[in-house]
This record gives structure tokens, C-alpha cells and sequence, in this order.
């Protein structure tokens, strides 16, 4: 197939871009490097460098022997963005190409400002360029679960049926996002949900929870086709996190009580669900919603984990509850749903301690590299 990948430079953009090449699909991405420009402007890079998108993909032709065309530009440009769509005329678009950061959204106005404009703007001119150019592609679309928010009842998979007064209909599931980064998640998908109404598009919102780990099938090829692994509070993960705090030394930052549960997927999962996505596309005129996650974990059970492998492997691993920075509930009910993409045929990639214990062993070869300003600054909500 022929496959656009918006974002095709991020932490799982580039995974995306390899591991959809090797299977034979025509690969062509498009980054701007925002997300490389916001590390650099925070001083918080990530724990290794990463060659640039143009040299990421020649290594991979030299390495695979298969090709990904990369294209520099802003989604945000519609000019840009539609002669791209026009030209290559994409049967599937997978739009990563977003302001990734709940923290960083929530830092100041002008962060503020620059995740609702690129976030919006990159989904709605993304809707217009496949109207225009390509009317059957396949808009694939990474949401989070935190646009659910922690209701107090289960959380259905994208859609809720409702009775009142002796009447009933189908509606998205009520979404109340904690963060502004959340928030314009949940606006993409009610525009694309305006537009598949509008104009049939079809559309699939993959609603995904935390991601961790940095170890694909291609990354490991060679060093030079590693994703990008940040370790600081605006940009990196949980998991990741604590884990490059354990070996630093640094004490395990877990905000408040650390009840705050979530629903977490290995970044191979993340491949393998958008992959299943594509393979069987929604229908025109249809908003198909996947809760995209295989295990829940409250941030204290993902410190204990980290704890004891960590201990096991040497490393004097302490915890330290702190004030909470953050506007959320640390103690609430969690319970969603997610059945449709296993009914596809995912095969999850469970959290043990052996997955866990080569993440260490990643991190432990760069250990030199952490810099431990970069882990914590106290930025608040």
C-alpha cells in the first residue's frame, strides 16, 4: 500500500516508517522537527543522539535495502501538506504529527498556544487534503486515553449507548481531558468525527495509553535506526522514566499518593495495532474507535516493578513521593474496555521483568550520557 506517515520522525514515527518499509508498503514521511526543536529549547534531549530524518532514512536503504521517502515540512502548511496528498495520492495517512506533551502543554501561554494550533491545524488541514486529493485514504489517528479522563463508571471503547426518556442512541464516550494536550486530542477527534459525517471519510482513532520501551524489530538492526528515548518530565514517559532514574541513582519520582492508573502497551504493540488498522480499514462514513492499551498499571505498581529489577540487576533504587504538580485524581476507578483490536489478532507484549531487564540493559550502556538536570524541574499545572 501506499503510506503517508505524518510525524514520520518521532518516538514512534520512525518505528512506524521501518517497520511498515520492510513489509513491502510504499513508506513516505513527513517531520518538521518540532519535537527536536522543543527538547532542544527546554534542554531536555533525549539520552542519545539520533541522526536526522534524511540520514535516518539512508541508513535504513543501506541496511534493509528498502526505501522511505522523507519529506521536511510543516502539516500545518496546507500548500505543503496537499501537494504531498496530490502527488503520491496515499491510500492510508497515519497522523502521529502532533505537539506529543501533556506536561508541555500545560508550561506557559505560549506553549499553550503552539499545541492547540499545531495539533488542530495539522488535523483539519490532514481532513481537507484527503477530501480534496484522496477521498477513500484511510486516516488512521493516534488519540490517548487521557481523553477519557478517570470517570466513575467503565470506560466504553469510543462510543456509549444511552436510553433517555424511552429513546435510545450512540454517542462518543463522554471525555473530560486533564491536561490541554488532552484536550485538543479530544477536539481532533470530534472534528474528524464532523468530517467522516460531512464527507464519509473513514476514519480509525486509536485512543492509546503510555507507551514504553525503545526496542523494535528494526530499531534493533542497528544503532543508527534507534527512535528517539526521552527520560525528562515534559517529554518522557513513566515507565521510560523511571527506569533511566534507576540507574542513574536518582530516586523514582512518583507524584502524590502514585495511585494514578493507567492503561500502558510495549511500543511493539503500538506497531502492531496500527498495522492491524490498516490492514482492515474502517469504512467510508465510519469513526471506528480502539481503546489501544493491553495492561493497566497505577505508577506505584510501576515503580515497585522497576524497584525490584533494578535492585536485581544492582542498582540502589529508592522511591520519593512528591507534592503532585499536577491536576488529577490520585486515587479513582479504572476500568475500560479493550477488546477490538485483540479481536483483530493482537498479540500482546506483557510487561515482565525480562522486558523490563533489557530496557535496563539499553539504558545501562548510555548511562554516561544521563543528565540528571534533565529529570525533574517541579514544573506545575
Amino acid at each position: 500500500m501506499r503510506v503517508l506517515i505524518l510525524g514520520g520522525d518521532g518516538y514512534l514515527g520512525w518505528p512506524t516508517a521501518m517497520a511498515f518499509s520492510a513489509k513491502g508498503h510504499e513508506v513516505r514521511v513527513i517531520d518538521n522537527y518540532l519535537r527536536r526543536r522543543l527538547c532542544r529549547e527546554r534542554d531536555v534531549e533525549g539520552l542519545y543522539e539520533t541522526p536526522n530524518l534524511l540520514e535516518r532514512v539512508r541508513r535504513w536503504k543501506a541496511i534493509s535495502g528498502k526505501s522511505i521517502t522523507p519529506h521536511i515540512g510543516d502539516c500545518c502548511d496546507y500548500p505543503f501538506l496537499s501537494r504531498i496528498f496530490e502527488q503520491f495520492e496515499p491510500e492510508a495517512v497515519i497522523h502521529y504529527a502532533e505537539q506529543p506533551s501533556a506536561p508541555f502543554s500545560m508550561l506557559d501561554h505560549g506553549a499553550a498556544d503552539l499545541t492547540i494550533t499545531n495539533n488542530l491545524r495539522s488535523t483539519l488541514n490532514l481532513a481537507w487534503a484527503v477530501h480534496a486529493f484522496v477521498p477513500q485514504c484511510h486516516i488512521i489517528k493516534l488519540g490517548t486515553m487521557g481523553e477519557y479522563g478517570t470517570p466513575n463508571i467503565d470506560i466504553e471503547e469510543g462510543w456509549l449507548d444511552i436510553d433517555h426518556n424511552g429513546r435510545r442512541d450512540r454517542f462518543l464516550y463522554p471525555r473530560q481531558a486533564g491536561s490541554l494536550y488532552h484536550t485538543t486530542k479530544i477536539q481532533d477527534t470530534d472534528l474528524l468525527w464532523f468530517y467522516v459525517r460531512t464527507w464519509k471519510l473513514a476514519v480509525t482513532d486509536l485512543m492509546q495509553g503510555p507507551v514504553y520501551g525503545l526496542s523494535t524489530t528494526e530499531t534493533d538492526l542497528d544503532d543508527e535506526l534507534k527512535t528517539n528515548f526521552n527520560y525528562d518530565e515534559i517529554f518522557g514517559t513513566v515507565l521510560n522514566r523511571f527506569v533511566v532514574q534507576a540507574v542513574a541513582g536518582y530516586p523514582l519520582t512518583v507524584y502524590g499518593k502514585g495511585g494514578q492508573t493507567r492503561g500502558y502497551l510495549n511500543i511493539r504493540d503500538t506497531l502492531a495495532c496500527v498495522e492491524l488498522a490498516l490492514l482492515t480499514p474502517a469504512a467510508p462514513g465510519e469513526l471506528r474507535v480502539f481503546n489501544q492499551f493491553v495492561e493497566t498499571f497505577s505508577v506505584n505498581e510501576l515503580a515497585d516493578r522497576v524497584s525490584r529489577v533494578g535492585k536485581a540487576r544492582g542498582h540502589a533504587v529508592t522511591v520519593e513521593n512528591l507534592a503532585n504538580p499536577r491536576v488529577e485524581a490520585e486515587e479513582h476507578y479504572y476500568n475500560p474496555v479493550h477488546t477490538g483490536l485483540r479481536e483483530l489478532g493482537l498479540k500482546p507484549h506483557l510487561l515482565t521483568d525480562e522486558v523490563l531487564s533489557q530496557m535496563f540493559e539499553v539504558v545501562e550502556r548510555h548511562a554516561g550520557q544521563i543528565d540528571k538536570h534533565k529529570i525533574f524541574r517541579g514544573y506545575r499545572w
